[in-house]
Formats: structure tokens, sequence, C-alpha cells
């Protein structure tokens, strides 16, 4: 399949213009049981659906194609991406697969420099070798490096902002700029973000990714992805590969996303709230060495995080002074964080990524990123702000008498 144009303007969602985000958040997409007048979403277990005729049917065939669960969260997603359609797939991951298999062997793509592991992984591992893929992995946080990697086959950039686990900060409207003047697709992860505080298709971008298992569904028992988008060709060639692979996730975690997107307005305020605290107490102490989060005026791109970010979200990165044997004593001592891989649910955790998350990003590309042993990324969840300072303090001072030795 060639791939589509780029789509150079936004159309908005088909929810009423003055709908305020956390309205759409319980409502969009979504409307009591026709028959039963249930006002939570039936969970449709049915893998298929009965026809008054042949080819004609209520709009549902078979599950795979459709599922009355999965459209409604779609919708709702869409609705707060400020997207026309919305695509739910098993993970991620099958979503970024999906979307890759658009396009042809031999074609040419420009991603972060710092990308999620994962999707590093499928990258270079995958879609390179298995389907002749090229990728050049670009700091993205200056266009000028972004257009000079564009070549005559290049098809698509694919942004992260914020990355994982840099915390780098593109700008979506500048990247999309110049790669729709070159004719590219503009994909934005917007993991991090969330639909509360930023909204790529605004910035001009084609295309939005979620892995829903972090902020969008926020509860760490859910594992799936969405593609949100309002350009027409792209979508059209994006729902028949969803049908033809048969990526999609299960109608049962569908109702729990559904219901964890209910809540992600007030979750991701607090998110917030307790991660700026935290970056503050954090950038202060005397055993850290340097903090990254997209609020705090030292972050080198924190003017563009305010220009397209209408908040900082939940994630920090921060240097331990010291190396692995500080890491693991202060990972080590943490009680009401969590030391485990993912991110964004309501409860803190903690993880180092050199050898967690990004241990499948080779060796020379973590030190380049700057991906060292005395990195932490901190995913801050909702718990009491004193809780969690408390849990911090007393990990700091164990890392700190290791430290001392």
């Amino acid at each position: 399949m060639g791939c589509p144009k780029p789509h150079k303007k936004n159309t908005m969602s088909h929810q009423k213009p003055t709908s305020g985000f956390a309205t759409k958040c319980i409502h969009a997409g979504q409307e009591p049981d026709s028959v039963t007048g249930a006002v939570t979403t039936p969970i449709s277990l049915a893998t298929t659906f009965a026809q008054k005729s042949p080819g004609v049917h209520t709009g549902f065939e078979y599950s795979r194609t459709g599922n009355p669960t999965r459209n409604v969260f779609e919708a709702c997603v869409a609705a707060l991406e400020n997207a026309k359609y919305g695509m739910a797939f098993a993970s991620g991951l099958a979503a970024t697969a999906t979307i890759m298999n658009m396009f042809n062997h031999g074609d040419h793509f420009i991603t972060m420099d710092d990308v999620y592991g994962g999707t590093n992984r499928y990258f270079s591992r995958v879609s390179k070798p298995a389907m002749n893929m090229d990728y050049s992995f670009v700091d993205l946080t200056d266009p000028a490096k972004f257009e000079a990697a564009i070549t005559p086959k290049t098809k698509m950039v694919w942004l992260e902002t914020p990355t994982n686990p840099t915390l780098k900060i593109a700008d979506i409207a500048a990247i999309s700029a110049i790669a729709h003047k070159h004719n590219l697709l503009v994909i934005v992860d917007n993991t991090f973000a969330s639909p509360v505080f930023q909204t790529p298709l605004d910035y001009g971008a084609d295309a939005v990714i979620h892995s829903v298992t972090k902020y969008l569904n926020g509860h760490s028992d859910v594992v799936m992805g969405i593609v949100l988008t309002s350009h027409e060709a792209f979508y059209t060639k994006l729902k028949f590969l969803q049908n033809a692979m048969g990526a999609i996730p299960a109608p049962f975690d569908c109702y729990m996303a559904l219901r964890g997107v209910k809540t992600l307005n007030l979750r991701m305020r607090q998110h917030e709230s307790n991660a700026t605290a935290v970056a503050t107490f954090l950038e202060k102490h005397h055993l850290v060495e340097k903090v990254i989060y997209p609020g705090l005026p030292s972050h080198p791109q924190h003017e563009i995080a305010k220009k397209q970010m209408k908040g900082f979200g939940g994630m920090i990165t921060f240097f331990l002074k010291g190396g692995l044997t500080e890491s693991r004593a202060f990972l080590e001592n943490l009680h009401l964080f969590t030391l485990a891989e993912s991110l964004g649910a309501v409860e803190s955790l903690a993880e180092h990524p050199a050898i967690m998350t990004h241990a499948s990003v080779p060796t020379e590309q973590r030190k380049a990123l700057g991906i060292s042993d005395n990195l932490i990324r901190l995913s801050v969840g909702v718990e009491d702000l004193a809780d969690i300072m408390e849990d911090l303090t007393n990990a700091l001072n164990a890392a700190g008498k290791v430290h001392s030795n």
C-alpha cells in the first residue's frame, strides 16, 4: 500500500464545540442503551451479529471488524483528541505495527532519537530487517535537524513529545509545517501528555497514537493502544488494516478503558499537581544531580511546552549523584512507589530505564541519549503528596548513605 498524503487541516470531532473536556470524558460517544436504558455502556461479547437479509445488518457483522463496546470507546477518545475517527488495538505496539503496514518496502522514516524502547525495538529489529524499512533517529527538538534528515524516500515522521524517558519536547507545529512542505505524514505519540494536556491534531499532526495502558486507562489493568485521526485517506487504510490484521482489543478491555477515561481529567490534574511538587523538591535536593520535568523553567524546551501543552503531566526523570549502586539503593528503599515498568496509573511507580524499559535500546545509543545508570524515571501517582514526599525522602537518605561510603 502506498502511504496517504498528509492532512493539512484538522476536522473537529462530531461533539458540540461547547462541550467541555471533562464532559467529553464522561459522555462522548455514549448514550443510554436503546433496549434497556442502561446508563453504563454494555459489554458486547458477541462475535457475530444477526442480519435481516444477506448484507443487511445493523452496522455490525463480525466483532473483529466492529464491536459495539469498542466503537463507543473509540468515539470517546476521538472526541478528546479533537479527531473524527478512533481505532483501538490490542496494545500500543500493535497499533504501531499496523500503522507501519500502511507503507512499502524501502520507505524511509524519521523518528525521535529517544523514542520509547519498544518502538525503537520494533522499528530497528522487526520492520527494518523484515520489511526493508529505513529509519533515522533524530533529535527532533531541533526542526533544522529534522529537515536535514529528509530524503526522497521519506514518508513519515514519528514524534514523541514528551519523550520516554528523557522528556524532550518537540515543537509539533514547526515539525508538522516542515513535514507537510515535503508531503510527509506526522504521527505523534501523545501517551505521556494525554489529551488533557496536549492535542497534537490542533498543531498540524495527521494522527495521534496512545498506549491506552497508561494514562487513558490509568489503573494498571488493561493493555491496549489507540490511533486517532481526522485524515480521511489515513483512516481508510488503517481501518482496513485494523480488520485485515486483526490486532484488536477485547470488548471487556474496551469497557474497562472507557471507565478509566471517565476520570481522566480529574486524575491528570492530580498527577500534575503532585509531579510539580516532587520535581521542585528533587531539583533542590543535594543528592540529585539534575531533574527533567517540562514544567520546570530549567527544562531546555520549557517555553515550547508552555506553548503547546495545557499542563505538564506526571512523569519526572532525574539523575542521582553517583551510579548504579546509588540507584539500586534508592529504588530498593521505596515503599509507596512500586518498582515496576509501565506508567500513568493512579499508583506511583519508579523504574530504572537502562535496565528495565530501555534495555532493548543498544548500549551506545543509550549512552548518547544520556540514559545512564544514575537515571531514574518516576510516574507520580495521585496519592497524598505528604506520603509521596516521605517515601522519596527516605529512599534518598538510603542512597545518600551508600554515596557517602
